[in-house]
């Protein structure tokens, strides 16, 4: 590994604490060199607030050094004003003479430009450093820019013998059985964290009246969804309880309360195109799916998912509702005490 190679994966290193807490801005940090020695780090972490460039240059007390320094940084610097100024304006301020990107932002607003200002001001640029690396720690971002819907990420739990529950109706008294493990389900809360929204359908709202909330560990609430054509979900449940934005996809003309927002949709029409689309206009940049058996198959038949986890027991049913099924070999496969976890990438 050389040295720039060695630079752009402390980027990577320091961008992915951001996650969670940054989008729909993308991952970035930045590693600030001096004769060989690093001098200044720094990362996006928070949405709204100062970018890892920023930050960056912000760590280091003496600004002269700037001026003979080479920036290394995940992703092209941004040349709009947004919620903050424009990171290339601030690089050519401090005359750093030498930018070594990851890859280039496709977002429409930069695309190109923050490289171009860059050149344009007699800074020297390279470009694609570890790109693949960078790409793929950006995948929600470069999927919402470029697909102009969220990244898409389906999650089950199944048995060893292939189902994901017993058969159950509204009336059923059952309750939903945990076919995970406790440190699966904490791993769960995690990804929760990590992701803008998270969606199930109408039967799994009214079979399990499920929180959709984050309890086994630190960190924020995402985007509560479902479907619910007749408004058929009971007031009591936890989904209108008001304390997490909630949305709502719905045939009926429903006014907007606190916390919980009513979207029409045409039920004669593919609905999870639609559902994709208004959360594209509401800048969700990425979408856990947990659905039941009707609603991870919609994603799947419409081949509308780009990734899936897989949480596989050791417990056995015989009987009850199948799992979906992908057609696609796991890239990736683990062990969480005792359960087996697939992880899939939908080509």
């Amino acid at each position: 590994m050389n040295s720039h190679e060695k630079h752009m994966k402390r980027c990577l290193e320091l961008a992915v604490k951001g996650l969670g807490n940054v989008a729909p801005n993308p991952m970035v940090g930045c590693v600030i060199v001096y004769n060989g020695e690093v001098i200044g780090e720094g990362y996006h972490q928070k949405y709204g607030e100062a970018h890892a460039e920023v930050n960056a240059i912000n760590a280091i007390i003496d600004k002269e050094l700037l001026k003979n320094s080479t920036l290394y940084v995940n992703l092209e610097p941004c040349s709009h004003f947004g919620k903050t100024p424009p990171c290339a304006d601030l690089i050519i301020k401090y005359k750093i003479p030498r930018v070594v990107i990851g890859t280039i932002d496709s977002n429409i607003l930069v695309a190109g430009n923050g490289i171009e200002k860059l050149k344009a001001s007699g800074v020297e640029v390279t470009i694609g450093m570890l790109e693949a690396d960078c790409k793929k720690l950006n995948k929600r971002f470069f999927t919402f820019q470029e697909k102009k819907r969220p990244y898409v990420i389906l999650k089950w739990a199944q048995t060893t013998d292939g189902f994901i529950d017993v058969k159950r109706h509204e009336e059923s008294t059952n309750k939903p059985i945990q076919i995970s493990n406790s440190d699966s389900k904490k791993l769960l809360h995690l990804w929760r964290s990590q992701e803008q929204a998270i969606m199930i359908g109408t039967n799994t709202a009214l079979l399990d009246n499920p929180q959709l909330t984050v309890r086994e560990v630190k960190g924020k609430n995402p985007l509560r969804i479902t479907i619910d054509k007749w408004l058929r979900i009971p007031k009591h449940f936890y989904l209108f309880d008001h304390t997490t934005p909630t949305l709502v996809f719905t045939a009926s003309d429903e006014p907007a309360q606190i916390n919980l927002d009513f979207v029409k949709i045409d039920f004669e029409q593919p609905i999870i195109p639609q559902v994709l689309n208004e959360l594209y206009k509401r800048n969700i940049q990425s979408l856990l799916v947990e659905g039941g058996e009707y609603i991870l198959n919609s994603f799947i038949d419409a081949n509308l998912w780009d990734s899936a986890r897989v949480f596989i027991s050791e417990k056995k049913l015989e009987k009850g509702v199948h799992a979906p099924v992908l057609k696609q070999e796991p890239v990736v496969k683990e062990n969480i005490s005792g359960d087996k976890l697939l992880f899939y990438v939908n080509q």
